[in-house]
């Protein structure tokens, strides 16, 4: 049985001329200009948290190769908020929500999904810089050479992207109904996927293949990669090497619960429990303020990072005096 309201299934329900209202954060008027400040300060912060860790790796000449899959994580991070908060931020001025187009929806969603993608196959990639370091040090520079790096890091971008455009392009070939209005401040996938025409759940396969390939396959990596790490750190007898060992373990632990967590929240559901305004908030905190707290972590919790910022700082004010 058709939806209520549902456009024919002809060329005009996948029009790619048609816009999309975004509806943002519409019914929280009397918060308007609060959350815009905060929004715009996180986005800031964020901003330049990830170009000062961009530069202080660029910077240094020798680079280990946790410290080049933070460079890596940085740039991700970077563009991946460049993607949500302008929009976001926009919807906060618009009174009646702001509009985007049909291709710019797709175009934001395929960029969203492509680099939170490359973040997750990252993270693998750092475990297994983890699991080689702690398993086995005696082979580390020999296995984690620049090159393994160099192509783990061009496999992650190009894995990210090809699972966002197989999502994307099944998402968008879905007839929508006549409601255009999309109860999010960005084009998230639930919420558009909230929109078709359609009662079966075959439209959620393309989001279920896509959670396999990007949540469920690369957390299960990473979990092998601390079980591993688990075992070798249990036959270490001295408790303080097992605590050091560990120590450089933290900060990626950290993140990847973050990261998983608020995704495995928003995108782990079927269409039927969709709550626009708890996959809003959750969305909030993944796309705002995760994104902020990476670098705080790897700069506060990271031994490399902290001694690059210094030398970079260091630097900088050598410079100043001459």
């Amino acid at each position: 049985m058709p939806c209520e309201g549902c456009m024919e299934r002809d060329n005009k329900s996948i029009d790619p001329t048609m816009e999309f209202l975004l509806l943002g954060f519409s019914e929280l008027l009397c918060l308007r200009v609060v959350l815009f400040l905060i929004f715009l300060i996180v986005h800031l912060v964020t901003l330049a948290g990830n170009v000062m860790i961009f530069m202080a790796v660029v910077m240094e000449p020798s680079r280990s190769p946790m410290l080049f899959f933070l460079c890596q994580l940085s740039v991700i991070e970077f563009f991946y908020t460049l993607v949500i908060v302008p929009k976001a931020l926009l919807s906060l001025i618009v009174v009646d929500g702001s509009t985007i187009s049909f291709v710019g929806c797709a175009a934001q969603m395929h960029f969203f999904v492509a680099l939170g993608g490359a973040e997750c196959f990252l993270l693998v990639a750092m475990s297994y810089d983890r699991y080689v370091s702690i398993c086995q040090p005696l082979h580390y520079v020999a296995v984690m050479s620049d090159g393994l790096c160099l192509r783990l890091a061009v496999a992650c971008c190009l894995g990210g992207f090809a699972v966002a455009l197989m999502l994307t392009v099944a998402v968008f070939r879905l007839p929508f109904c006549r409601s255009h209005h999309i109860n999010h401040f960005f084009c998230d996938v639930p919420a558009v996927l909230h929109l078709a025409c359609t009662q079966s759940y075959t439209p959620e396969l393309p989001l279920l293949a896509a959670c396999v390939l990007l949540l469920l396959l690369p957390f299960l990596l990473i979990l092998t990669s601390y079980v591993c790490i688990a075992a070798a750190l249990l036959r270490i007898t001295s408790s303080m090497g097992r605590g050091k060992a560990f120590s450089t373990c933290i900060s990626h632990l950290t993140i990847t619960l973050l990261h998983y967590g608020c995704a495995t929240f928003i995108y782990i559901h079927p269409k039927s429990s969709y709550s626009p305004t708890r996959d809003k908030m959750v969305s909030l905190v993944y796309t705002n303020i995760t994104p902020l707290l990476y670098p705080l972590i790897y700069s506060l919790r990271n031994k490399e990072i902290r001694g690059v910022l210094r030398k970079m700082l260091r630097r900088k004010k050598i410079a100043q005096l001459n």
